[in-house]
């Protein structure tokens, strides 16, 4: 059990804000709510009520300790080891300090923070009360034979007396009054018991037991006794009578409510009395039975009465019903209201005219009926006609106009009037104009027109255009004339002796019957229609639906209040408009409204049907008050006193369940739940404990650290999920009453989930490591699988390189060793001819030419040997070898060559050098070649395990296109030998500008 921080400001605040019933009203009149033993609300007698102060209700039963919170009970069990003595409950209280004690038939026992305590003082005892007084002594009374005992408890010392038999058989009620004297209800009479010494002050003539005490207006004591009530003043006890319709009566417990009111539990009912009116409620009137218990009033003003049978709740409202049986002489049959200038309401009904004025009735009858109890005086006017009055009238001159079946006049100074021929008729409205024309809508003849000196004239429904009938009027004080509202819809302006303005739902207006017109007080004209509330000014229509924020369409009267706030009559409650709100819709039509909703929970009596026909069906009082048609009466509104709860609910989360599976929650309301794990279903109940209308109770919880946002819950008690991941939570709900108003604190619940062994730390952090390591494993594996191969790879390239090589070496012999040799002893022989052929002869030239390109040919096939076998790469290694090479290059192409070697690159292996030398030889002869270069510079370094080859030239350039395809084929050729040797080969060109070859390879 959380108790709502907030629950402590509230119990501040009850003196200003707490409800509180309105006592002029009868029983009957307040919102009844019933809870009983046929429901299985409890299996026994409620015999007492209390209210803790973190809100709950706790009601002693015949089996045992309920817990209620408005909507569900709780039947109490105390911890394992602790039991109660009896579980059959006598007596409770909620002390200040929070604790209850409870009163069983076999003993009393206190409970608070999580312990009984049991008080042997009293063990074996029924304990009939348990009284706290303003020094917070706690006093308890236990019944014994010969002798009852009363014990007073502050602290741990307990101090009994009574072993006398001076108490009797024990105490049976006790109060103290305004003036601390504790006083004790005893057979046959009562006692002071505090301060001073007791004194005893018997009953004249009574042998029964003193039940209760209560103080009357003027602060002197009421007792209750199974004779009646009893006044003590001045030492003496003296009758006390509440009229005689209520005695005799067997009186039990009493209670003074807030407003004064006195409230009586007898054996008959329930007896309630205020300012000399009593009224009863028994169980024909809905009772749950008649034997009453217990009475209580709680912090929010509700009056509880516990029975034999159940318990009731009696709270305020904002709507009361004037029925008959508050001794209306028209049995609920009210068919129209009108306000009287001085301050009464006349009402039509079946059985004729009456006039309330103070709650106090006049009768207008055609003839004496037998006596009613609230009916003041009757009158039988000379000619009143009989059977049913339907629509009313108030005219300038005071008169009161009427319709029935037979007859329509008027009533004036006690005479009835007739005007016209006889009926039959069935008026639905009136009006008067300014002229002093009273003007009846009437449903076969048409409308009529009565003249100031009673001449009528009819005009029928077909000469305004209406093969219907009109069923509201209003007149028109600005204009003249009336208006009109027909049965199939639309209204029309009639004036001197035909129909003016006319509209319809194509206008604007809304669509269906109208039931009723009014005139706002700045001359516009309010239509209440089957579709829509019409607002009318300067001929233009518009209309309040649904879509505007109206709960539903259907309006049946409209009627503004003395701030200017319009109500209407509607198909699902009375509907309150700000005034500031229709204005501002009156300005924009498409915008939306605010409407406050008053339905059954408000004392209203909701009806689908369009009321009976008869205008006026709302009237406003001199006082402010608004009265209306009603099913079974007719209700009275008061705006200017509504019922309002303006006390936060306390909030509690009652109960968590886990898997199905309830776990008791923490008793100091601070304390983690802890949840096992691989919890699937959660259920978290919880409940606000407001019991004016817990129904319209509403709630908004929230799981930090779950839910992103708060989560409307409705009316719903209940919060549910499913499969949260372990870890900590907090849950987080918050309530309001039945007028909204919230608790912003509300209650929390701090709860953890258990992580499975797979879904903790430690284990995450190994599988984590585990994974790791295989991932790391597997990563050496490969990258071992990889190095080998690629080891293999260079292997491989060096061999085929090696294989390559040798195959020059093989060629550049051959080449020397045979072509050359060849090609030497071709160019002998052809010397030789030349020397023998005359010096003039053209075959001497000849042969001189062919000798020369024998040579020049030898000199290109030396060359070419040289450079596919080059004696100083194998002597010297790859930095000489380049820098010779160079050197050869420039000296042969004219060409200078700048070369940089660094001497360490002479460690690289010799296939990596001779792919290297090729790269060289093949650059510089494409500077040469192809780019016309003037200048050539290489370079050759190492750093960082890795070999570096640049050769760059200031020659043309490559353009982009021929880059973007590769090159030519020497560019492909070492673009392959780096790749061999798993390097990279990068080629920066800009035409005009030169070109740049890198070519960076691994240190082998």
């Amino acid at each position: 059990m959380r108790a709502s921080i907030a629950f402590v400001v509230c119990l501040l605040a009850w003196g200003s804000n707490a409800l509180a019933l309105n006592p002029a009203l009868d029983v009957a009149q307040y919102a009844h709510a019933t809870w009983t033993v046929r429901d299985g609300f409890t299996k026994g007698a409620v015999k007492s009520i209390t209210q803790t102060p973190d809100g709950y209700l706790w009601l002693g039963t015949d089996y045992g300790l309920l817990r209620f919170d408005g909507v569900r009970t709780v039947e109490w069990h105390p911890p394992a080891g602790q039991p109660l003595p009896s579980t059959d409950i006598w007596s409770v209280l909620a002390a200040r300090d929070g604790a209850l004690w409870i009163g069983t038939a076999k003993g009393l026992v206190r409970w608070q923070a999580g312990q009984l305590t049991q008080y042997d003082e009293l063990t074996g005892r029924v304990i009939w009360r348990i009284f706290q007084d303003h020094d917070n002594t706690i006093w308890a009374s236990g019944s014994g034979v010969p002798a009852g005992r009363l014990c007073a408890i502050r602290d741990r010392e307990v101090r009994c007396e009574g072993d006398d038999g001076r108490l009797g058989y024990g105490v049976i009620g006790m109060r103290e009054d305004r003036e601390g004297n504790l006083w004790l209800g005893v057979s046959a009479g009562i006692w002071r018991w505090r301060p001073g010494t007791p004194a005893f002050f018997p009953i004249p003539g009574a042998t029964d037991i003193t039940q209760d005490f209560a103080e009357d207006r003027d602060g002197q004591l009421l007792l209750s006794t199974t004779r009646g009530l009893w006044r003590f003043m001045a030492g003496r006890a003296e009758a006390y009578s509440l009229g005689s319709a209520i005695e005799p009566m067997d009186a039990g417990q009493l209670l003074r409510d807030r407003d004064g009111a006195l409230w009586v539990a007898t054996k008959r009912g329930l007896v309630h009395t205020y300012e000399g009116h009593a009224d009863t409620f028994t169980q024909a009137d809905g009772l749950s039975s008649n034997i009453v218990w217990a009475l209580f009033e709680d912090r929010e003003g509700s009056i509880w009465v516990g029975t034999t049978n159940g318990l009731d709740r009696f709270r305020d409202v904002s709507v009361w019903t004037l029925s008959d049986k508050q001794g209306s002489p028209n049995r609920g049959e009210v068919f129209s209201v009108r306000a009287a200038p001085d301050g009464g309401m006349w009402l039509s009904s079946r059985a004729g005219l009456d006039r309330w004025e103070n709650g106090r009735v006049t009768a207008y009858r055609a003839q004496a009926q037998p006596a009613v109890a609230n009916v003041a005086r009757q009158v039988v006017a000379q000619g009143f006609p009989r059977g049913t009055v339907g629509a009313l009238l108030a005219d300038q001159r005071g008169r009161i106009w009427m319709a029935t079946a037979t007859s329509i006049g008027y009533l004036e100074r006690d005479r009835y009037v007739a005007v016209g021929t006889a009926g039959p008729y069935v008026v639905r409205s009136m009006a008067e104009d300014t002229r002093g024309n009273v003007w009846m809508a009437e449903q076969t003849a048409g409308l009529l027109q009565i003249a100031p000196g009673g001449q009528v004239a009819a005009t029928r429904w077909s000469a305004l255009g209406h093969d219907d009938f009109a069923t509201a009027m209003t007149a028109d004080r600005a204009r003249g004339g009336v208006w009109l509202g027909f049965w199939n819809g639309g209204i029309g302006h009639f004036q001197g002796g035909e129909r003016r303005d006319r509209l319809t739902a194509p206008q604007g207006l809304g669509a269906g019957r109208v039931s009723h017109l009014r005139f706002d007080a700045d001359g516009s004209l309010w239509v209440a229609t089957e579709h829509g509330l019409s607002h009318v000014r300067d001929g233009h229509a518009t209309t309040l639906t649904t879509r505007n924020g109206l709960p539903c369409d259907t309006v049946h009267w409209v009627i503004d209040d003395d701030t200017g706030s319009l109500w209407l009559n509607t198909a699902c409650g009375l509907v309150r408009l700000e005034r500031g709100d229709v204005e501002a819709w009156i300005a924009d039509p498409r915008r939306a409204i605010n409407a406050a909703v008053f339905d059954s929970s408000d004392g209203v009596r909701l009806t689908n049907l369009n009321p009976n026909g008869y205008d006026p069906f709302v009237a406003r009082s001199p006082n402010g008050q608004i009265w209306f048609v009603g099913v079974d009466g007719v209700q009275v509104l008061d705006p200017r006193h509504l019922a309002s709860n303006a006390i936060p609910p306390p909030v509690h989360i009652e109960q968590i369940v886990a898997d199905h599976k309830g776990t008791d929650l923490p008793a100091d309301g601070r304390s983690r739940v802890d949840l096992p794990a691989l919890t699937r279903d959660l259920q978290i109940d919880y409940t606000a404990l407001s019991f004016v209308e817990p129904g319209r109770n509403r709630f908004r919880y929230k799981l930090e650290g779950y839910d992103r946002d708060w989560q409307d819950a409705g009316g719903r008690r209940q919060a549910f999920y499913t499969n949260l991941p372990p870890r900590d939570y907090r849950f987080r709900v918050l309530a309001s009453n039945n007028s909204g108003v919230w608790n912003d604190t509300g209650a929390v619940l701090d709860f953890s989930v258990a992580p499975a062994y797979y879904q903790t730390t430690w284990f995450l952090a190994l599988s984590g490591g585990v994974i790791a390591t295989l991932v790391w494993a597997a990563h050496r594996v490969r990258l071992r699988m990889v190095e080998t191969h690629q080891r293999e790879i260079t292997a491989l390239n060096e061999r085929m390189m090696k294989a390559q090589e040798q195959e020059r070496i093989r060629i550049a012999g051959e080449l020397h060793d045979g072509v050359m040799q060849e090609m030497l002893a071709v160019t002998m022989m052809v010397g030789s001819v030349k020397r023998r052929i005359p010096g003039d002869s053209d075959a001497r030239a000849t042969l001189d030419k062919m000798q020369q390109k024998l040579i020049q040919a030898g000199t290109d096939l030396r060359q070419l040997s040289h450079d596919l076998h080059p004696p100083l790469l194998q002597e010297a290694g790859l930095p000489k070898a380049v820098q010779g090479y160079c050197e050869q290059f420039s000296s042969a192409s004219g060409i200078p060559v700048e070369c940089h070697a660094d001497d360490s690159v002479g460690e690289l292996s010799r296939g990596a050098a001779l792919a290297l030398f090729r790269i060289v030889q093949e650059a510089l002869g494409n500077a040469a070649k192809h780019a016309q270069a003037s200048r050539i510079t290489v370079r050759l370094t190492r750093a960082d395990g890795t070999v570096t080859l640049s050769v760059a030239d200031d020659g043309t350039g490559l353009d982009r296109s021929r880059l973007a395809t590769g090159g030519g084929l020497g560019l492909v050729m070492m673009r392959e030998r780096a790749s061999q040797l798993n390097g990279t080969f990068d080629i920066k060109s800009v035409p005009g500008r030169g070109s740049t070859i890198r070519v960076t390879i691994p240190f082998r």
